[in-house]
């Protein structure tokens, strides 16, 4: 299994608060954490940048096409689903103006704990 440096309670916490479902199309079969930000571009592995995926979803968010899923499916789809997803969940329950790029929530993470 990679890691890709996310700790076990970081992992489970992730998990938990996408209910064990993937956050695209809510399968549950073959679970895996994505990042947002990718680490390569300065994304973090607190949970704000974190998504669970299941693994054709999270195939499509690195590029992979499979010749049965929809057309309208692209990279670039599966990147903005993600970003609504973690803006609609921070803004619906911690009142966050959520920002895949913005350093203030890393701060605010830190600082109130419900960070990873």
């Amino acid at each position: 299994m990679i890691s890709a440096n996310i700790s076990n309670e970081t992992r489970k916490a992730v998990y938990r608060r996408d209910h064990y479902r993937c956050v695209l199309c809510d399968s549950a079969d073959g679970l895996q954490i994505h990042h947002a930000v990718p680490r390569g571009e300065g994304g973090t592995s607190y949970k704000h940048n974190l998504v669970t995926l299941c693994w054709r979803c999270h195939a499509m968010a690195h590029g992979t096409k499979f010749p049965d899923w929809p057309e309208w499916m692209s990279k670039e789809e599966v990147e903005l689903a993600v970003v609504e997803y973690l803006a609609d969940y921070y803004a619906e329950v911690y009142g966050l103006a959520w920002n895949p790029w913005a350093e203030k929530l890393i701060s605010l993470e830190q600082d109130s704990g419900w960070g990873g």
